[in-house]
């Protein structure tokens, strides 16, 4: 079964209907790194990544990590890491999944441009949290609520499907 993203603002999965974000250009099939979209297709899904510091091991029968203090997303279009997390550190251009606001609470690898990524066609798309629906730079965000939702329904082998 397939998360469907819909449109900009609606998220599908089986019976279930949640409102969502996407990026700030809307939808796209021509991604390019920091150009603000949400590249269009099926993807699967990575791990689920958690702040055991600001809420409990949530039920999913997805593999889960633990965000420590020094995980990052590479972002950086010259390193061999391109569009991996690594050990975060001051040579390499990197997204902090440590932040102070709650976005990456909750956060899911979206598996694009992840097996053997193309430079400048797009870092860093996850599927994680928002508390006001802010268009983001180019992830799907929900609600915390309905994140923890759809984390008991999905497994390893649920693909989304942006359209």
């Amino acid at each position: 079964m397939h998360i469907i993203v819909k449109n900009k603002d609606t998220l599908l999965y089986d019976e279930f209907k949640f409102k969502c974000s996407v990026g700030r250009k809307g939808i796209t099939s021509k991604k390019i790194e920091g150009d603000k979209k949400t590249p269009k297709g099926i993807y699967a899904l990575g791990p689920l990544y958690f702040r055991k510091d600001r809420l409990s091991e949530p039920l999913t029968k997805l593999k889960k990590i633990q965000i420590k203090k020094n995980l990052g997303w590479c972002d950086d279009i010259n390193s061999k890491f391109y569009n991996k997390p690594i050990k975060t550190n001051k040579k390499t251009k990197h997204e902090k999944l440590f932040r102070k606001n709650n976005n990456y609470d909750l956060l899911i690898p979206i598996e694009y441009n992840t097996k053997k990524p193309t430079k400048k066609k797009g870092s860093a798309i996850f599927l994680h949290l928002t508390k006001n629906y802010k268009k983001t730079l180019g992830c799907v965000a929900l609600k915390k609520k309905d994140m923890l939702i759809l984390l008991k329904l999905i497994n390893k082998k649920t693909k989304v499907k942006i359209i």
